[in-house]
């Protein structure tokens, strides 16, 4: 325009691209790069399982570890109301925390209940399926008191994972045994994790409570996590485990051996039971 001499203004500039509908817009992660060829089929077999159990009234619940957040005056992503900008430290150094907050969620799709457990270790399958027989041990036996079959939706990897032995056994000894309870396990298939209902229900909703926070304390997780809630009626429990678990224990020849483990015709490897041993 200015070599036709004509002066615009870079306010006029905008609203003549936002009369065509133009605005700044930022990358958006939606090309999936890793997609299975088996993706759909494991997501027609999830659906069948999630209908299968609802109208039985089993319990169904998503789970996954949320990302993992240093406790102590580090800058939390997001924006907040305020009438200053609060300062935090200029660099994330371990050192400076007081600790580490590794959140593992367990929801509770027909309840719309959450409960997550805040470790201080390690993401490890122990921890994982700890926090899960925790959370039947305090809530779900009560919410779901004749059941004795419960379907676990997962992602494919991380210490939920399809892969790791230990989630196996460590889901036989600690909820299957433990409660009596045959676990359903279904995972998500690599790339789709944002699928999981947690992800989307739970863990986005606590992000946005926390949204520029500093995480100061273990205190202060809890309470951002307790206090989380939606319009459509969500709830979330929080509590703080602080055993430590070490990471690279993997089952001996004969605990794997012993697995109560059933696996479904579909899919077998993403797809599996585990029944109690008498």
């Amino acid at each position: 325009m200015h070599q036709l001499g004509i002066d615009i203004s870079a306010n006029t500039v905008a609203r003549l691209l936002h009369g065509m509908r133009f605005s700044l817009r930022v990358n958006r992660k939606s090309v999936a790069t890793q997609s299975s060829p088996d993706r759909n089929q494991q997501f027609d077999y999830i659906a069948s399982l999630r209908k299968r159990f609802k109208r039985q009234g089993l319990p169904i619940i998503s789970v996954d570890s949320k990302k993992r957040e240093l406790v102590g005056n580090f800058k939390n992503n997001g924006s907040k109301w305020d009438l200053a900008p609060v300062k935090v430290n200029d660099h994330d150094f371990r050192s400076d925390s007081k600790g580490v907050a590794l959140p593992f969620g367990v929801y509770d799709l027909t309840a719309n209940l959450g409960a997550v457990f805040v470790g201080v270790s390690h993401d490890t399958p122990a921890f994982a399926v700890h926090s899960i027989a925790q959370w039947w041990q305090r809530e779900g036996a009560a919410r779901y008191r004749n059941s004795s079959k419960i379907l676990i939706l997962a992602d494919g990897g991380g210490s939920n994972g399809s892969r790791p032995r230990a989630w196996k056994t460590e889901l036989q000894s600690q909820l299957s045994n433990r409660f009596g309870l045959t676990v359903t396990v279904a995972h998500y298939p690599t790339g789709a994790s944002k699928w999981n209902p947690i992800e989307h229900r739970l863990f986005s909703e606590i992000s946005k409570n926390w949204a520029a926070e500093p995480l100061t304390s273990y205190q202060k997780v809890l309470n951002f996590i307790r206090t989380t809630t939606t319009k459509t009626g969500l709830a979330v429990s929080a509590y703080l485990d602080r055993k430590n678990y070490d990471k690279g224990q993997s089952p001996d020849a004969e605990t794997w051996d012993n697995l109560g483990l059933t696996r479904a015709k579909i899919l077998p490897s993403w797809n599996y039971s585990i029944s109690p041993q008498l």
